[in-house]
């Protein structure tokens, strides 16, 4: 389990504050099911709220206490039937998405100076998903835009 001071607490206290719970615990209590998704959004988010559907505040403690040692989060706060749980995001995510390619990606362009005596131009560009560079360092998109069925049918 992560150990929190109180400063850090009251932080995560305070950026937790306009969360909607995200996981959903109900009758049958912590299944296997509500354990893997507890640590999939801990995994997500980082900062997580989660309901539990029960009127015994025992349970409840057990229940919040269980899920912070077995998924080694922190716990933050326990007011009524909300628990709000903590863990450091996972960078193994953010890798991912940066590797399928999708989104922005910053490219460095060298192009030689005309006459070839001086240096030659740097520049960073910022890259959408469908765009490339090409041999001579410009920026195309990869497909053509699509064009409206309707206004090429009225044309």
């Amino acid at each position: 389990m992560i150990k929190l001071t109180p400063v850090e607490r009251a932080a995560l206290r305070a950026e937790a504050h306009g969360l909607n719970p995200v996981v959903m615990i109900g009758a049958d209590g912590l299944t296997e099911a509500v354990m893997k998704e507890v640590s999939s959004s801990l995994d997500a988010h980082g900062l997580i709220k989660v309901r539990v559907f029960g009127d015994d505040r025992e349970e409840r403690i057990a229940i919040y206490e269980r899920i912070c040692a077995e998924l080694d989060a922190a716990p933050v706060q326990h007011i009524g039937k909300l628990l709000v749980l903590y863990r450091p995001k996972k960078d193994d995510v953010k890798e991912r998405s940066a590797k399928s390619g999708k989104g922005l990606r910053e490219v460095t362009i060298v192009k030689p100076s005309p006459s070839g005596t001086k240096k030659p131009t740097v520049t960073k560009v910022l890259l959408k998903g469908n765009e490339r560079v090409t041999q001579g360092g410009n920026i195309k998109r990869a497909k053509p835009r699509q064009a409206s069925t309707k206004k090429t049918a009225l044309k």
